[in-house]
């Protein structure tokens, strides 16, 4: 228990940190030329401030081309291949990039963090960890959330197949319709959603069951990546989208209503929707080199990557931007 309030102790300052303790600089100088920079939107609430890069950028002569993605794992796919020079990742992805033996994903900085409970149907009762026994739960295998998932159970000594794991495909509307259906009775989901499922009336978060704190996997929901191409040669434009996202996030941090607001119009979902995911997320990366270095270790472990490189993963990590920027 000790062990556990620390990492919830850690997770706390981390995010306070974050949303608090920095304020942008102001904004970089104009680019002397027009520039183009291909920009990776994935639309999920943690990546609102995205929706306000466009108009930053075209103030510093910086013209946005959008390349709109699905997953993550599309994104990762096209800043390694060079279609885009910056995008939204997942955490993990250093390390799938680094067992491929690339080193043309370079991470810039985390962009949020949440508490992640079960969403359980309802009617079904699930208090403790010792309750999913037996229990039909929703996975998408392989996904960051189930690696959260799997790692808090190993941290808990709760063996895997205590319960029933359901494989769902097809993105998070198949976990929505599935547990309408009654397929399943809880799931390891991600916002919106969970809070989609749950003000529609069909399940409840499991406040007891947070998988957020794995000292493995840790609470980070984003990753915001350039290519190592766009690093060598547009370095400065990475710079001013790093500015203009990081300004909009420090806004959107300050008024919870806002974001709400602006989460409903960069995904299209109702406000009833993200006013309740808003309350979960707190904008602002809690990622750290510590962590990529533990999360690629877990990825190796979990058979999610076939080598351990995790110290590779974790040079490929470079903050050094964001730091400049929040002096």
């Amino acid at each position: 228990m000790k062990h556990v309030k620390k990492i919830q102790a850690s997770i706390t300052l981390a995010l306070t940190i974050c949303t608090s303790a920095f304020a942008i600089g102001p904004a970089p100088s104009p680019m002397k030329d027009h520039e183009v920079l291909t920009v990776g939107y994935v639309k999920v609430g943690h990546l609102a401030p995205m929706q306000f890069v466009e108009e930053e950028l075209k103030k510093l002569n910086i013209e946005v081309k959008r390349a709109e993605f699905v997953r993550y794992a599309d994104a990762r796919t096209a800043v390694l291949s060079n279609s885009v020079d910056v995008t939204a990742v997942a955490p993990g992805d250093l390390g799938v990039a680094a067992s491929q033996g690339s080193k043309n994903l370079i991470g810039l900085t985390g962009v949020g963090g949440s508490a992640k409970y079960l969403v359980v149907r309802k009617g079904v009762k699930i208090d403790t960890w010792a309750d999913i026994k037996d229990k039909k739960i929703g996975i998408a295998p392989g996904s960051a959330v189930w690696l959260q998932f799997a790692m808090t159970l190993i941290e808990k000594n709760i063996p895997y197949n205590s319960f029933t794991p359901v494989n769902i495909q097809g993105g998070g509307t198949a976990f929505v319709q599935a547990m309408k259906r009654g397929d399943i009775d809880a799931m390891v989901l991600w916002e919106p959603f969970e809070s989609e499922s749950v003000v529609e009336g069909d399940t409840y978060f499991a406040k007891n069951l947070d998988y957020s704190q794995s000292k493995s996997v840790g609470g980070e929901l984003g990753l915001l990546a350039a290519s190592g191409e766009a690093m060598s040669t547009k370095k400065e434009l990475v710079k001013r989208f790093l500015w203009a996202y990081l300004k909009a996030e420090e806004q959107l941090q300050k008024n919870n209503d806002l974001f709400a607001e602006n989460y409903s119009k960069y995904t299209g979902l109702p406000l009833n929707v993200t006013k309740e995911s808003a309350k979960i997320i707190k904008l602002g990366g809690v990622l750290t080199k510590e962590q990529i270095f533990n999360l690629t270790e877990a990825q190796f472990k979990q058979g999610i990557i076939q080598k351990s490189v995790a110290k590779e993963a974790t040079d490929l990590y470079d903050d050094s931007l964001v730091r400049e920027l929040k002096k």
